[in-house]
């Protein structure tokens, strides 16, 4: 595959005509910004983040990439919707953090390409269930991270409950999530995941469930994995 053809155009579009929401903590992305203090505590727990080069891939309109930022981190952020890119700049730049942030318009496979073993962390958060080809772009994460380095990814599991949750529930009696957002064909199970990392070269150190209550806007983590999870790997050191 080449650098730039694990890309769905669609998707890219779903997002470019959100990017105005991006930073509306009721709007569009409202779940992004409720689950995100877990997201990034879970993070700060497994990774020293301080001083620390972070590729955040898929960042969309930065949520996650600002939070890393603002703990130390040296954060460069890569997405291939532009109007999303062109807001997270904007807000970069309002709070304070674009000095250590470098947003970049391309693909995890061409940055891969670009700064091969560059980073001590490497995250992909609720991004991998809308590439085409999710194997090469666990590749692309594998090939970004140094060897020893982090690599950590969120995404949805497939089976009846998870279409039953992040799909009908979420997109349209609930709402909270526009409709068309999640193509339950793309969602992975844990195995097919670990699968991919480990033929990247990567080791899977631990699967962690991820919950989230739309009427709470509470997100916890533990081991129910049937919906939302995380998977944190690290990069094999070579003998």
């Amino acid at each position: 595959m080449t650098a730039d053809a694990n890309v769905d155009r669609a998707e890219i579009e779903k997002f470019e005509a959100l990017a105005h929401r991006w930073w509306d903590p009721d709007g569009d992305f409202k779940p992004l910004h409720d689950i995100n203090a877990v997201r990034v505590a879970y993070l700060a727990e497994r990774c020293a983040l301080a001083g620390a080069r972070v590729a955040d891939i898929g960042c969309g309109g930065g949520i996650l990439t600002e939070s890393l930022a603002s703990l130390g981190a040296h954060v460069s952020g890569i997405d291939m919707a532009e109007s999303p890119l062109a807001v997270a700049r904007l807000h970069a730049i309002e709070s304070g953090l674009d000095a250590d942030i470098r947003y970049e318009r391309t693909s995890p496979e061409a940055f891969a390409l670009e700064a091969p073993g560059a980073f001590s962390l490497v995250t992909c958060l609720e991004m991998l269930e809308h590439v085409p080809d999710v194997t090469s772009t666990v590749q692309a994460l594998a090939d970004l991270a140094e060897p020893g380095g982090d690599v950590i990814v969120s995404t949805i599991n497939r089976n009846p409950k998870s279409y039953l949750l992040a799909v009908l529930g979420a997109e349209y009696v609930l709402g909270i999530l526009p409709r068309g957002t999640h193509d339950y064909g793309k969602f992975i199970r844990p195995s097919e995941l670990a699968r991919a990392m480990r033929a990247a070269g990567l080791t899977v150190v631990e699967i962690v469930g991820m919950r989230y209550n739309p009427f709470t806007r509470n997100c916890t983590l533990g081991d129910d994995v049937d919906v939302n999870y995380v998977v944190h790997a690290r990069k094999e050191v070579p003998q």
